[in-house]
């Protein structure tokens, strides 16, 4: 399977891309730079649920508490003032709801399957950046920090941003997919939060229809990430991670994705036709 993925990559003509897979049926595994750094995009924002539901967990709240939803956060550079805006957020209704009470789970669910921006930086804010990261550290994975929500352009533009690697992502996701994020009860919720995403362009769009997949992609310009918990029928899932740099992040990036999704599904279920179905793809 190595060779079939690192020649998708060089077929591919992106800048660079990293590969964490672990297969919790076999123990196989796959790492390709997989510790490179990248901006996360929004791939983060499923360590920032799981910040959640373990803050909930200590009894600091419930997860049915509510706040008013407001749209005015402190920029990491000096405090100042700064607000995400409706145009570039991939989910509108909350901005309809400034004002109104609503439930951290909800804040949570349109965090993770619509990507709000809003929403994320509601629960950063409340949350705090720093607990996040120190969570993640807890998970395992010390090169995922999270220093910042979303749209905070003085710190974009000063380089303080968010990072993760593929390994990383992919250790907090099989602690996801092993029930041990905050307890089994706790994980299994997340991840049926995650089934139910909306962008779906990744990982699970190439896979055969009936395929459970609960993941989290992530863009910008010139970035497309995907991490996901894939379940095949009759087996223990699979934990994949995918980061890119350098293509478009709308057309190309998203079918190089598709077609390693399914090349690493085919070779996990023991399927013989994936690299013909990758030349295809590509």
């Amino acid at each position: 399977m190595q060779q079939e993925i690192e020649a998708l990559i060089r077929q591919s003509g992106a800048k660079r891309i990293a590969v964490a897979y672990e297969d919790l049926e076999t123990g196989r595994s796959l790492f390709l730079q997989a510790d490179e750094p990248f901006h996360p995009a929004s791939t983060f924002k499923v360590c920032v649920l799981m910040e959640l539901y373990r803050k909930a967990d200590t009894g600091a709240f419930s997860l049915d508490d509510t706040l008013a939803v407001y749209n005015d956060f402190p920029s990491l550079v000096d405090g100042s003032s700064f607000s995400t805006y409706v145009d570039d957020d991939s989910e509108s209704s909350l901005y309809d709801r400034i004002g109104e009470r609503v439930s951290l789970r909800e804040l949570g669910r349109l965090m993770v399957t619509q990507s709000s921006n809003l929403a994320t930086n509601i629960l950063v804010d409340q949350l705090g950046a720093a607990q996040v990261t120190s969570f993640m550290r807890d998970l395992g994975a010390e090169d995922l920090r999270i220093l910042r929500g979303v749209e905070d352009n003085k710190a974009y533009a000063l380089g303080k941003n968010n990072v993760a690697t593929a390994r990383g992502l992919l250790q907090v996701w099989k602690r996801l997919a092993l029930g041990e994020v905050v307890s089994k009860e706790a994980s299994e919720e997340m991840l049926a939060v995650l089934r139910q995403q909306q962008h779906t362009v990744g990982i699970p769009a190439s896979l055969p229809a009936g395929v459970p997949v609960a993941n989290k992609p992530g863009w910008n310009t010139r970035l497309f990430h995907d991490a996901a918990v894939v379940f095949p029928p009759g087996r223990a899932p699979y934990v994949l991670v995918v980061m890119t740099q350098g293509l478009a992040e709308e057309s190309e990036a998203p079918q190089v994705v598709r077609a390693l999704s399914r090349l690493v599904y085919d070779q996990a279920t023991g399927s013989e036709d994936s690299a013909s179905r990758v030349g295809n793809a590509l």
